[in-house]
């Protein structure tokens, strides 16, 4: 028997991911491995809290969450992280003043 516990009752995957490829993040805690990152002991820090990295994959976990691949630039790690996990670093109503590529303000 499995001990997966899922963190709510909300499916993620009814609506789009939160986060896009490529933006900016920072981890909203420090994240250890579990055991499913090869190559590195269990409990062995894998992106520091603060640590700002890339989201360059965006996959599912249980057919609830996405879970965002998120390339950090310190540690030089790839880590797949909750939206929970993340914080963006421009801040969302930023983003939607930005002009489009092409577009004259």
């Amino acid at each position: 028997m499995s001990n997966i516990v899922r963190d709510s009752d909300v499916v993620e995957l009814t609506g789009p991911p939160f986060f896009n490829f490529g933006e900016k993040v920072r981890a909203k805690r420090t994240i250890r491995n579990d055991g499913t990152y090869a190559g590195k002991e269990i409990g062995d820090i894998l992106a520091k809290k603060g640590e700002v990295g890339y989201v360059v994959s965006i996959g599912t976990f249980l057919q609830q969450f996405y879970i965002y691949g998120v390339e950090f630039l310190e540690s030089g790690n790839r880590v797949g992280m909750k939206r929970k996990e993340l914080d963006p670093i421009v801040p969302r109503d930023e983003l939607d003043d930005l002009p489009l590529p092409g577009s004259v303000p």
